[in-house]
């Protein structure tokens, strides 16, 4: 009987009514939504596009979903298959108890990759997101055309324990059965945080309508411990990465950072692990580029990703 609870409560109908909603905008924006078994996993994925151009994936961070994506998809669609997952124990996504290190992670993108029939991409990854990106072109370095890295941080990198979202340093030890006590029913408050104070300015921040569909999502049986579990997977995260870093990439990155944000640091770390590394500014943004500066951010990405061998 809880269970049921649990599932029907407001919440949760809450994200049924958005869902259908926001299903009917993406295919009329061309973006269909499917779903396959890769890797131990069931993936739900995005995807758009039908043009020649190598396909490109694009990988969300943590307090969204593929949702984040869409303005950015109609924009490469014309010469592109783009694809948008839900990460392992995010949004529609199956959530197991484990896999969240960003090795295994970048490796359930590859199997989907490969089910997909698609020897090489491009890929693109924001917060969590980048961290995945990254990992993959690490062990797939000769599948991957170019990578774009969008503000966060790469654990185990240079200096990186100085980095600027580690001023909320708690949030990356907030696991384990008290924390997930405390959110439960109370997912938007927790968001909050995220959404709010990782901004330059909080009312130009993730919109209303996005806020409502994330809490939904991550309000699902298991959204929560699975979010939790990606901050948990940084020191495993830390290990891998710096090893990956003993091999510098030969491959065209683009670093995306906000100027209230990462700013330089990611720049510097990018540099750190790839011998092709352009860096951008986002001016006046902070974390949430695509939602704060969302002319800057596509232009740059558009134009990175349209570039031949980029």
């Amino acid at each position: 009987m809880k269970t049921l609870f649990r599932f029907f409560r407001p919440a949760a109908i809450a994200w049924l009514a958005l869902f259908a909603v926001f299903s009917s905008q993406a295919a009329s924006e061309g973006i269909e939504s499917h779903s396959a078994n890769v890797n131990g996993v069931t993936l739900h994925y995005l995807q758009a596009g039908h043009g020649s151009g190598t396909p490109v994936v694009l990988l969300h961070g943590y307090a969204e979903t593929s949702r984040m994506w869409r303005p950015l998809m109609s924009q490469l669609a014309d010469k592109h298959v783009v694809i948008a997952p839900d990460l392992r124990g995010a949004g529609s996504s199956s959530k197991p108890r484990g896999g969240y290190d960003k090795k295994t992670m970048a490796q359930d993108i590859h199997a989907l990759v490969r089910s997909l029939g698609y020897p090489k991409v491009k890929i693109v990854g924001h917060d969590i997101g980048l961290m995945v990106a990254y990992a993959y072109v690490a062990q797939y370095p000769d599948q991957v055309e170019s990578v774009v890295l969008m503000d966060a941080f790469l654990p185990g990198v240079g200096d990186w324990t100085k980095v600027w979202l580690l001023r909320d340093l708690w949030h990356f030890h907030f696991y384990g059965e008290t924390p997930l006590k405390l959110v439960d029913g109370r997912e938007r408050i927790y968001f909050e945080h995220f959404w709010n104070d990782f901004a330059a300015d909080r009312t130009h921040s993730v919109p209303e309508a996005d806020r409502q569909f994330y809490a939904a999502q991550y309000a699902q049986p298991g959204g929560m411990r699975a979010g939790f579990e990606y901050f948990r997977n940084f020191e495993q995260d830390a290990k891998d990465f710096s090893a990956f870093a003993r091999t510098p990439l030969h491959v065209p990155m683009l670093v995306l950072a906000g100027e209230k944000a990462s700013g330089q640091f990611l720049i510097d770390q990018g540099r750190l692990v790839d011998t092709q590394v352009e860096g951008v500014i986002i001016k006046g943004s902070g974390h949430w580029l695509m939602e704060e500066a969302p002319e800057q951010t596509i232009s740059a990405l558009v134009s990175f990703l349209n570039k031949p061998g980029s």
